[in-house]
């Protein structure tokens, strides 16, 4: 029925990764099972036979999705089945993607679908750690052309030790947090979250994972023998034309390279004199000539690459006139919008965000319910990335899987530096929209984002800056340039998108994406060095603006405080179906969380202002202590008897107001003074056998014996 083959590897400490292929999905180019633990990935691989014309790029797709029932569970919302993919999903496909992309052939543009599905989760064997190695085994099985394989593993630095794919339960615990993804021979990209390290300690960890993943791509060349896929199908370059190649490369190179000394820092003024020495090539071609538009916008773009990147190795100048290790221009501002709790525009060359902090309660968590994870956020970072911010006419719709990776990026740069509950009792939501882009927005966003949170007052140890850098290298000289905050055609034209963040005590967070080979870890150590010394300038122009956080909070910012009652108690303030807690919250005008942490209750207060705090406080002491006799209370009439008053004094309490202590003189009905619904203030005199004795008439002036 089914030829199966399996491989195994071994992580050398008891564990194992599995892997078998022909039992599953084989009606796909390539189909392989990843199994480690109880967590296993099915991924598959599917080519178009055919390229499409006119298609001059890679059009890959990766798509990580998690079943629902690969863990036991059923999905939530009304259809009760899977939607829309999570933020984890697509972040894990971007994972994938970016370690598989650079690797295909340059000529290679054939439809490409690369599909890997949780089909059953344990929550101690992390998928994203699988999901690369996964992806380049369904390749290594089939027969589409590949320069891999590839694999990625997490390398996480746990009680000063380094660990290959930990089990989760250890990661709280991890100064390191890293996804390294490589080839044999070359690191391919690295994304991780650091507790301050040192450029030394990333290094270190970067080769023990590459050390690792050597061992797993042997395996996959040895399951690529063993299912015999050894030889690659092939297409068509239906691109090809070597005439207009060497045509375009002859009138246009040295016009190009002109353009480039002429040190244009304005990014539009900068590709209008591309285009124009395009479009005088063009114009002077035969009116009869046959060659196609996209043939030609191809090949220049070929020879603007290569101008560009020879002129920064040439001369050591970059387009925009700057050195290799200079910073563009810096300035920036805080307290810009006045009804936040927090802002900050940071502006750097052409890139600039708008950034806000508002801080919330308890109840503005963030429920997470993915698959394998169930719980709350408290620190929130949102990325926006309009068209506008690069001059495109065109319409948002809708978060692109961009935006959520660049904002999972500064979330992780920040979110080491965030206080605990402790010192920070808020609900932290950062947002940043990039209103201009010319390279390193998710930087940008890092570096406003530290002054939006310094200007709302939230405690952060200290502030956090990022820096993009770039590589352009040439291995015929073996000549290579390290750029520090990269520009957007640095980025799209360069061979290494690096970016480094963190304080000025060590690193916190990084994301490394390479586009060619042979990248040593010489090269990478230089790299690491020469961010420093950008993101140390970078903190002291942010820190121009503000040193350190405010004081205190605005004056518009609501308070929290915090206090802790006995666990028995909990009920109590609650009240029947809430009635007690939401009495209080009306009378004080706060909002009012209780949450169950350990043997006690925690009672978070949110108010504006803090008469309403103090009054909720006073309402819940009065709930879980006893209250003292002479006390005075403001209190409701809720009820009337012949021989009294019942008043809820406390919420969710009720004490006797006798009729003889309603007024100093003698009263025959309590109607004639009294009705439910009647606010009134009473005083505690008396406690008997836990029913309370209230009483009007004793904060009434007493009357004059002759009257």
């Amino acid at each position: 029925m089914y030829n199966l083959v399996t491989k195994t590897i071994d992580l050398g400490d008891g564990r194992k990764i599995e892997i078998e292929t022909g039992k599953l999905a084989k009606q796909a180019d390539g189909s392989v099972v990843v199994k480690m633990g109880k967590t296993m990935l099915l991924a598959t691989v599917v080519a178009a036979r055919e390229i499409k014309p006119d298609v001059d790029f890679m059009p890959l797709s990766v798509e990580y999705k998690e079943k629902f029932a690969a863990a036991g569970r059923f999905p939530g919302g009304f259809t009760k089945r899977e939607g829309r993919p999570s933020d984890y999903e697509i972040l894990v496909s971007r994972l994938v993607d970016r370690a598989l992309r650079p690797l295909f052939p340059d000529n290679y543009h054939a439809e490409t679908f690369v599909t890997i599905q949780m089909i059953s989760g344990d929550k101690e064997n992390l998928p994203d750690a699988l999901a690369g190695l996964a992806a380049s085994a369904a390749l290594a099985v089939s027969d589409i052309p590949f320069n891999g394989p590839i694999s990625e593993v997490r390398v996480a630095k746990i009680d000063g030790k380094l660990i290959i794919n930990p089990p989760s339960s250890l990661l709280a615990n991890a100064t390191i947090d890293m996804i390294v993804g490589a080839t044999y021979e070359n690191i391919m990209m690295v994304e991780g979250e650091m507790s301050e390290i040192s450029e030394v300690e990333m290094l270190e960890a970067i080769k023990f994972a590459h050390d690792a993943i050597k061992a797993q791509c042997k395996v996959l060349v040895e399951l690529t023998q063993q299912v015999g896929k050894t030889e690659k199908r092939t297409y068509d370059d239906h691109l090809a034309c070597p005439e207009l190649d060497k045509l375009i490369h002859s009138w246009c190179y040295d016009k190009v390279y002109n353009v480039c000394s002429q040190a244009i820092t304005n990014k539009d003024k900068r590709s209008d004199a591309f285009k124009a020495v395009k479009s005088a090539f063009i114009a002077q071609l035969p009116e009869d000539h046959d060659f196609e538009s996209k043939l030609i916008d191809l090949y220049f773009h070929d020879v603007e690459k290569e101008a560009v990147r020879n002129y920064v190795l040439n001369e050591g100048i970059r387009l925009d006139g700057r050195k290799t290790d200079q910073i563009r221009p810096i300035w920036s501002e805080v307290d810009y919008l006045p009804a936040a709790h927090g802002s900050a525009i940071f502006t750097r060359g052409e890139t600039q965000s708008l950034t806000s902090v508002t801080l919330g309660t308890k109840l503005d968590e963030k429920l997470v319910d993915d698959v394998l994870f169930r719980g709350t956020d408290r620190f929130l970072l949102h990325y926006n990335f309009p068209p506008f911010a690069t001059g495109e006419a065109k319409s948002a719709r809708g978060l692109s899987r961009r935006e959520i990776g660049h904002g999972n990026l500064a979330h992780r740069a920040l979110k080491r530096m965030i206080p605990g509950p402790e010192i920070n009792p808020y609900v932290i939501r950062v947002v940043s929209d990039i209103l201009e882009s010319n390279g390193s927005s998710s930087m940008a966003t890092v570096c406003a984002g530290t002054l939006a949170l310094m200007d709302a007052g939230v405690k952060i140890p200290r502030p956090v800056t990022g820096i993009a850098m770039g590589m352009i290298s040439c291995n015929k000289t073996n000549r290579f340039a390290i750029l520090s905050d990269i520009l957007g055609e640095e980025d799209h034209l360069g061979d290494m998108d690096f970016k480094v963040c963190g304080t000025r005590s060590g690193i916190t967070a990084c994301q490394m994406d390479i586009k060619v080979d042979g990248l040593s870890y010489d090269t990478l150590s230089k790299a690491l060095d020469q961010a420093k010394q950008g993101r140390l300038y970078i903190m002291d122009k942010i820190q121009e603006t503000l040193a350190a956080p405010r004081e205190d909070y605005k004056p518009h910012t609501p308070r929290i405080v915090k206090i802790y009652i006995e666990k028995d108690q909990i009920g109590a303030v609650i009240g029947s179906g809430g009635k007690v807690i939401q009495e209080i919250q009306k009378r004080s005008g706060t909002v009012i969380t209780i949450e169950e942490v350990g043997s006690k209750g925690e009672v978070e207060i949110c108010g504006d202002n803090k008469d309403s705090i103090d009054k909720a406080m006073s309402l819940i002491k009065a709930l879980t202590t006893e209250p003292e006799i002479g006390s005075v209370f403001s209190g409701v009439v809720k009820g009337i008897q012949t021989f009294g008053a019942f008043v809820e004094f406390i919420p969710g309490v009720d004490g006797l107001c006798h009729i003889s202590e309603i007024e100093w003189s003698r009263l025959e009905r309590v109607e004639d003074v009294l009705k439910v619904g009647d606010k009134i203030d009473v005083k505690l005199i008396g406690i008997d056998k836990g029913k309370y004795k209230l009483s009007r008439k004793a904060l009434l002036p007493r009357p004059n014996k002759e009257q």
